[in-house]
């Protein structure tokens, strides 16, 4: 064995890591920030988010996805400390970048990557932040049915996200080393997400329901945890005679992490046919949940219009699954990134305006 050779492989392969972790402690200390920032000034009193509040902040949260994406198409291969071809062609075979390097020129291979990973980035941004609009149906169905006040509603929704973070973290990770050790698991993701695509349009117009009282999440909870009878102002706890109790409040938190848990089953594969980069699907995951909760105080309202959404989102769905049975073939024939997120934007945009230009008909009593 030549451990000269060995040794440089190694610490090559040290050195990678410890970029990696670089940029990603960077991201995530920057996440930290921003929703320190976001608790510091929208959290100090219990008030109902005001429309104006909820668009200057799905602007920012927007804005700095964008500015994400800038950067990665700049310095996009600092992410994984790409220095010469060979590293490229590693990196771009370890993740099935769906690019043709040019052996003799590395920088335009270089530029190729980068340009490559920041479309990766944006269109699982755009795939994560579709599926998180029907996420709001179902917490506008969750507080409605609870009879959460309005003013409760921002606090809960952030730690709620907070939750869902780390959630997605272990699940995008997990998934990300499942898939590089076992490459079938891409199939089943696929059958995985048509089946959920043809279940959404089978059942796009049933009439969901909650019953606080009968949830599976208030069932659990309430056999190891004393439940408050009422809303105690914006508290998740409270303490009476010297007992302590979780307040409904508290039950909304779990039901609404619960309901993520479940979300994020399809949201996640779903990335993982837009890029295998586990990385890339973390970013773009979280920085479409980060935008979730001020878009939730956005749509609140109107989200009822968009009665075609759950038809658009059942066809991506489709599409996506169909694309991850699909990949080798569509490689071969020449289909990019750039072509998933036309049909992506696409889908939606007709979805929306199909809701706009054919608004559902109200029910009227005879």
């Amino acid at each position: 064995m030549d451990w000269s050779n060995w040794y440089v492989i190694q610490l090559n392969a040290t050195n990678n890591m410890s970029h990696e972790l670089l940029f990603f402690g960077g991201f995530l200390l920057f996440i930290v920030l921003m929703l320190a920032i976001d608790l510091g000034l929208f959290s100090k009193s219990n008030k109902a988010v005001s429309f104006t509040q909820a668009a200057i902040m799905s602007a920012v949260w927007v804005t700095f996805a964008l500015l994400f994406y800038v950067v990665l198409r700049i310095w996009g291969h600092e992410l994984h400390d790409i220095q010469d071809f060979a590293q490229l062609a590693e990196v771009t075979k370890k993740h099935l970048h769906n690019i043709r390097l040019i052996p003799d020129d590395f920088a335009a291979s270089l530029e190729r990557y980068r340009q490559n990973l920041a479309l990766e980035y944006i269109t699982g941004y755009v795939v994560e932040y579709a599926l998180s609009v029907d996420n709001i149906f179902v917490m506008v169905l969750i507080f409605t049915s609870f009879g959460v006040p309005p003013q409760y509603y921002h606090k809960v929704l952030v730690w709620g996200i907070i939750g869902a973070i780390v959630l997605r973290f272990l699940f995008i990770f997990i998934g990300a080393a499942l898939i590089a050790k076992f490459g079938w698991i891409l199939y089943l993701f696929g059958f995985f997400l048509v089946y959920t695509g043809i279940m959404m349009f089978v059942h796009r117009n049933d009439e969901e329901e909650i019953d606080p009282q009968n949830h599976k999440v208030v069932k659990f909870a309430s056999k190891y945890f004393s439940v408050y009878p009422t809303f105690v102002g914006g508290r998740f706890f409270h303490v009476e005679n010297g007992k302590k109790y979780v307040t409904p409040l508290f039950l909304v938190l779990l039901v609404i992490e619960f309901t993520d848990l479940i979300f994020a089953v399809d949201s996640i594969p779903a990335i993982f046919a837009v890029t295998k980069d586990p990385y890339i699907v973390f970013f773009s995951n979280i920085f479409a949940i980060l935008g979730l909760r001020s878009m939730f105080f956005l749509l609140v309202n109107i989200i009822h219009k968009f009665h075609y959404l759950k038809t658009g989102l059942s066809f991506l769905l489709v599409f996506i699954g169909a694309k991850m049975l699909l990949h080798d073939w569509l490689h071969a024939w020449g289909f990019t990134t750039s072509h998933s997120l036309i049909i992506i934007v696409s889908i939606l945009a007709i979805s929306v305006v199909a809701s706009l230009l054919f608004p559902k008909q109200e029910k009227t009593n005879a």
